[in-house]
């Protein structure tokens, strides 16, 4: 349970936070481990040459009780660890999209899209199988299992004619079988769910993962399959898009993480086809896609949320996380907010009123700077710091 009081002014939203004196916003989270690149002097760098240890702008992150997956962004490379990382700075045991673990470059350094990757940015492990969003070369990567050994090419290539194509929407017009910079993916109520950013719109697959040419099932966010206007080219609205960036949920209930117009949208039951949400955190209303930068407090609004997690803790409990990625923190809610109240806790800043990069001093092991992904797992939280070239895995105590 939240361990504060929110009250209320007429119009519904929360007018002031009242907190007990021995509470905590952290809500009982502790960074445990950080991965990537030691921060001599105050700084977290990328190293001109990266090892298996070091990280540039990782935008995405898996994790189980098995297996940790990171997308490596900057790098373009996926790295793996099998087995939760029980040191820090430790390094990844795979990695794909690259060589070797000191390789860098575009598309396997000039080798070709076969074994490369150009910016990937979802990463996922779903029935065994590891999928990967290859954003900039507009395409899903599937290897049968979780590689053991370095440079495997994948299995199965989605969204292209082939594992060398890398054109947005197949070099063609929008269509249900093609992509533009899928940057998130997920299986939520047995549907695979891309979210197709450069197409403004998700898109949805029947019983998990599709064969290679397969049209989506579930067109969300557009009129038809052949349309990509921001925001259906109108003004936002309860069943429109301008960056979809991420999706979660469980068997009843679809979220998507519109980036662009810093909300959350909700869908319970997730949509069989084109539909309006439901529900709506990050802003008052379906018809506003104002963003918080500066101001009084703020638990229920955002500023480019860019990945949203959604699992139970181990007594059955529900707990919702989103990355408020340029307010540079971790929002979490006790159970979803059917009301959309704001969120209970906040992680890497001291208030809900504070947004400052690392809070506007050298990074520490609990600040964070432009969290991009996150992975929810129980009482365990891995975050993308994207700004700081890491990983962090937090726990709750």
């Amino acid at each position: 349970m939240s361990r504060f009081t929110v009250r209320h002014n007429v119009a519904g939203r929360p007018a002031r936070l009242d907190l007990a004196p021995e509470a905590s916003l952290a809500g009982g989270w502790e960074a445990s481990r950080w991965l990537g690149a030691p921060a001599p002097g105050g700084l977290a760098l990328p190293q001109a040459n990266p090892t298996l240890a070091f990280m540039y702008s990782p935008r995405a992150v898996f994790l189980s009780d098995e297996v940790l997956v990171v997308a490596d962004s900057g790098n373009h490379r996926v790295l793996i660890w099998h087995g939760v990382p029980t040191s820090n700075h430790q390094p990844a045991d795979v990695v794909l999209g690259q060589p070797d673990g000191t390789t860098e470059g575009r598309a396997a350094a000039g080798r070709g899209p076969e074994r490369g990757m150009n910016l990937p940015t979802g990463v996922l492990i779903h029935e065994g199988q590891l999928v990967v969003a290859d954003a900039w070369h507009h395409r899903i990567l599937v290897w049968n299992q979780v590689p053991q050994a370095s440079d495997r090419a994948p299995d199965l290539v989605l969204g292209q004619n082939d594992a060398s194509s890398v054109a947005p929407n197949r070099g063609g017009d929008c269509s249900a079988s093609t992509l533009y910079w899928p940057f998130g993916i997920g299986i939520v109520g047995g549907r695979f769910w891309v979210a197709d950013t450069g197409n403004r719109r998700v898109l949805g697959w029947d019983g998990g993962l599709p064969d290679m040419d397969r049209p989506a099932d579930v067109v969300l966010g557009q009129p038809d399959p052949t349309r990509r206007e921001e925001n259906r080219g109108d003004v936002v609205g309860p069943a429109s898009f301008r960056w979809p960036h991420d999706v979660a949920g469980r068997d009843d209930l679809l979220l998507v993480a519109d980036a662009g117009d810093h909300r959350v949208l909700g869908w319970s039951p997730p949509p069989d086809g084109d539909a309006e949400a439901s529900s709506v955190l990050g802003q008052p209303g379906f018809d506003t896609a104002d963003e918080w930068p500066y101001g009084p407090h703020s638990n229920d609004r955002f500023r480019f949320p860019y990945a949203i997690g959604m699992d139970r803790t181990p007594d059955g409990a529900e707990r919702v996380a989103v990355a408020d990625t340029a307010n540079n923190r971790i929002l979490l809610w006790d159970g979803f907010p059917t009301d959309g109240r704001g969120a209970d806790h906040v992680l890497a800043q001291p208030t809900f009123a504070a947004n400052g990069e690392n809070r506007w001093a050298a990074v520490k092991h609990d600040t964070l700077c432009w969290p991009y992904g996150l992975s929810l797992r129980g009482d365990q939280l891995a975050v993308a710091d994207a700004g700081n070239n890491r990983v962090m895995i937090w726990r709750h105590r």
